[in-house]
């Protein structure tokens, strides 16, 4: 069964283009969720198309975030360097497997964004509420 996420309050850093980011991205994991829940073959309907788009949105996120905790002297910047390579090479195996499963893709995406936002939100926050009104 397709997971869907939500947004809650819990999950702001602080800064209003990260916040938007997060939300579009849980957005599109309902997306691909409702794709499934569509039938058919996922390759001929909206699937393919929402997953590019996540895919790019979820590489412009990381660069941004990048960009905004670097000019805020974030710790963690190679961690979260590191996170963004490890999303990128997990979510290419499962794309590339030969027995593409587009519900475990899916739920994939959706844990993984969940958890990126839980995990990071609190860490980065200190550091990003400043830039909140320069960057709304």
């Amino acid at each position: 069964m397709a997971k869907r996420t939500q947004w809650i309050p819990h999950f702001t850093t602080g800064n209003a283009t990260l916040d938007g980011q997060h939300q579009q991205m849980l957005a599109q994991c309902n997306e691909l969720a409702d794709c499934l829940a569509e039938g058919g073959n996922p390759q001929q309907n909206a699937f393919s198309r929402v997953l590019d788009s996540l895919m790019a949105n979820v590489r412009a996120h990381f660069a941004v975030e990048q960009t905004l905790l670097s000019q805020n002297g974030y710790p963690l910047l190679d961690a979260h360097t590191h996170e963004g390579e490890e999303f990128e090479f997990l979510a290419a195996e499962i794309i590339r497997t030969e027995h593409f499963d587009p519900e475990e893709l899916q739920t994939f995406l959706a844990l993984w964004c969940t958890g990126h936002i839980v995990g990071t939100a609190p860490q980065q926050r200190p550091y990003l509420e400043p830039q909140t009104a320069a960057t709304s």
